[in-house]
Parts: C-alpha cells; sequence; structure tokens
C-alpha cells in the first residue's frame, strides 16, 4: 500500500505567512511549503521589511503589528494569486508607499473587487493600467475599519484579504458578502485566524473582525489536500491500487479533502481515519453529477479521469475556474478533445461522455499547474501523453514529476 508524502498546504502556508507577519512576536511555521507560490510570498515580506528565517522544516517570522518595517518597497508577486492580493492588504495596514506588480499571468487574473473594497475603508490603492489589475500602489496611512461591501463570487481570496486585515484595523471590520465561492477556503482562514488568537463572528452574509491584532504561535501546516487529489484519483483508476496520505484526516482544515467524497460516489473505496486518508481503486468508476463550487480546484482532477467513467460525468458551478491560471474549463475541454474525448463546455459547467481511444498527445498547459497534473493521471490509462510545460508544477509542487513516477512503479503502471 504505497504511502504518499504530500508537501505542506499552499493555501495554508500563505495564509500561516500573512498572520505570522502581523502577529505580536515570533511565529515558527512547521512543515511549510516550498514552492515558487510561497517561496514568492515570503521574499515578498523580506522586501516589506519583515524578518523571515527559513530552514528545510520551519520558517521563523517576526511579526509586525505596526505593519512593514520600510517606508517603501516594491514587490513582484511572481504568479501567486494569494501573493499578489495578500500582500497588498497587509501593507494597507502599515505607512509608507508600497508597490506591487506580478508576472503576466497574474496581470490577467482580477483583483478589483478587492481593490473595491480597500478603497471604500478608505486606502489610497490605485492601478497603474487597467483597474483591478496588477501592476498597483498602494500608498498606506494604517486602516480605520468599519462596514465594507465584498463580492468574493469570483475569488474567496478576496474574502480571506478582508478578513485577515480585520485585527489589523483600529475599529474592527464587518464585512457584507453579496455572492461568495469556495467557501471552505474561508473556513481555513477563520480557522487559523482562530489558531493566532483571533475570534471572527459570523450573522448570516455578513463577517465581524474585531480589532486588536494577533499573537504569535508556532503552527504546523498539513499536507496539502488538492494536491493529494492527483495521488487519490490515481488509486481511483487503477483497479486494486491503493494510496494512503497521512496527514490529512477528519481533522483536517482544507475542504479539498471533499475530493474523495466525489471518488466514492464514483465507486472508489474511501477510508478516512484521524490519521490518514486511504483510496483504493474497485475496478469501476460510475457516470454523475457534481456541483464543485466549494472545491474547484479539483474539478480539473475530475474532468481529467472522467472519460474512464461508465456514464457521463457533468460537472457544475465552476464559472470561477474560467479565471485562475488560465480558463481551466476550456483547457480541460480542449486537451480532452485532443485525446479523443467527447465534451460540451457551458459558462459554469463541463459534461466529459464516457471513452477514450487510448492515444496519446501533448497537452496544452498554458502554464498551469493543475493542468498538468490532472493529465498526468490521466497518463496512467493512456500512453503518450506528454506537456509543453512540465515545469510549471514548481508553483506548488517542484517535485511531483519525481513523486508521480514512484507512485506509478508502486502501483505497477
Amino acid at each position: 500500500m504505497p504511502t504518499v508524502d504530500i508537501p505542506g498546504s499552499k493555501s495554508i502556508t500563505a495564509r500561516a505567512l500573512f498572520l505570522a507577519a502581523a502577529a505580536d512576536g515570533v511565529t515558527t511555521l512547521t512543515r511549510p511549503l516550498r514552492s515558487d507560490d510561497t517561496e514568492g510570498f515570503a521574499e515578498g515580506l523580506v522586501r516589506l521589511g519583515y524578518r523571515v528565517g527559513r530552514t528545510p522544516d520551519a520558517w521563523q517570522v517576526d511579526g509586525r503589528p505596526e505593519g512593514p518595517a520600510v517606508a517603501e518597497a516594491d514587490v513582484y508577486c511572481r504568479d501567486g494569486a494569494t501573493t499578489a492580493r495578500f500582500l497588498p492588504t497587509l501593507a494597507a495596514a502599515g505607512h509608507g508607499t508600497f508597490r506591487f506588480d506580478a508576472s503576466e499571468q497574474m496581470r490577467r487574473r482580477p483583483l478589483l473587487p478587492l481593490s473595491r473594497a480597500l478603497r471604500d475603508l478608505g486606502v489610497d490603492l490605485r492601478h497603474e493600467g487597467a483597474d483591478g489589475h496588477h501592476p498597483l500602489t498602494v500608498r498606506a496611512s494604517g486602516v480605520e475599519g468599519g462596514e465594507v461591501v465584498l463580492d468574493a463570487g469570483q475569488s474567496s481570496q478576496y474574502l480571506t484579504a478582508l478578513l485577515l486585515l480585520g485585527p489589523l484595523t483600529r475599529k474592527g471590520l464587518r464585512i457584507r458578502v453579496t455572492d461568495l465561492v469556495s467557501v471552505p477556503y474561508v473556513e481555513i482562514t477563520i480557522a487559523m485566524m482562530r489558531a493566532f488568537g483571533v475570534e471572527v463572528g459570523r450573522e448570516g452574509n455578513v463577517f465581524v473582525v474585531p480589532p486588536g491584532g494577533y499573537r504569535a504561535t508556532t503552527y504546523p501546516i498539513e499536507p496539502d489536500a488538492s494536491t493529494a487529489g492527483y495521488f487519490f484519483a490515481a488509486a481511483a483508476v487503477t483497479p486494486g491500487a491503493e494510496v494512503t496520505v497521512p496527514g490529512l484526516g477528519t481533522g483536517a482544515l482544507q475542504g479539498d479533502l471533499g475530493f474523495v467524497e466525489v471518488l466514492r460516489r464514483m465507486g472508489a473505496d474511501v477510508s478516512v481515519t484521524d490519521e490518514a486518508t486511504t483510496v483504493r481503486g474497485t475496478g469501476r468508476l460510475r457516470g454523475l453529477t457534481v456541483n464543485m463550487r466549494d472545491i474547484s480546484d479539483t474539478m480539473p482532477t475530475l474532468a481529467a479521469i472522467a472519460p474512464f467513467a461508465d456514464g457521463p460525468v457533468r460537472i457544475e458551478d465552476v464559472a470561477n475556474t474560467r479565471v485562475k491560471e488560465c480558463d481551466r474549463l476550456e483547457a480541460c475541454a480542449e486537451n480532452l478533445r485532443r485525446l479523443g474525448a467527447q465534451v460540451a463546455v457551458g459558462p459554469d459547467w463541463i459534461e466529459i461522455q464516457p471513452g477514450l481511444p487510448g492515444t496519446g498527445a501533448q497537452i496544452t498547459t498554458y502554464g498551469d499547474h493543475r493542468i498538468v497534473m490532472s493529465f498526468a493521471v490521466t497518463g496512467l490509462r493512456v500512453p503518450g501523453i506528454s506537456f509543453d510545460d512540465p515545469g510549471c508544477v514548481r508553483k506548488t509542487f517542484p517535485g511531483f514529476h519525481e513523486a508521480f513516477a514512484e507512485l506509478r512503479r508502486d502501483i505497477g503502471q
């Protein structure tokens, strides 16, 4: 039974870095993810004047509740959406002039709902080019707080950024949300804020965050559930194969572990204990219709294995996947068609018919790590699959190809 050691969660590492930087004291993060996104976040903190000490197994951050230690900084956010959205929000709580830019890919991704909310709170935030996109400059003088309205229908990261900011404001925040996607990611944020000493209240669609700041702590980073999904899917499509991921059990923070319930509905055997999750392939995958609004990062994984089901697989309510690293709905459809699958796509859904002819093709990745890792699972059943940019997995899992090759040997594929 292969046991797979999954790197730390990208989402949790990014939030933990923000919280550690904002906390009063020195925070130690154990088993953080070391990838392009998280290294970019840490380097952004350093540019803002925070001390970040990095060893292979732990990172230490000297918190500064008063904000950045420098009066001016230029921060390059690379491809990281959490970096590009969270760091300007953190900087707004300080004092100084801070410019943020990002890769061409990240420049295309939207930011406007968060920008508008910060401006409504009195933050001097200006976009240099297209409104709602990087590059941008924050001329910070602290944030008073109060009530603000936010549309988080494109990304829950907008709400997370404001929640994280709340304790750093002078009055706290009341955030009225008009739409919200990927709710489990917000629940991660609230649970982590609690670990750093802040309790978030909720009254329907209103989130209430008190002022008063954070306290430093030692915080362990659990394995990345989205990344684990590729290995669970590999077991599900391989009769008799079994994969166990330790560190992801019943108490896991990440909603994307819910992907194993989708695999269970399709016919895989799934066991979740306090300590680990195990998936075993039974030799059958059933077709299904599933709403993946709350676990949309796992949509490409399901799409990539859908042709191996015995009936159509329809994935609904995933419009937000069109504004990720690429338009993931169209990327999945295009690559599946290239492999011979019959696919239909709508504004927020994709439907995939069973069956592939069994011949490989080069997958167009659009620089998106999740496209590569998802179609690597397809490659377990379809020979000859290759990728135009296999190295883009460095965004979240630099050692993915080596780990997946080892799994492939272990399960006899």
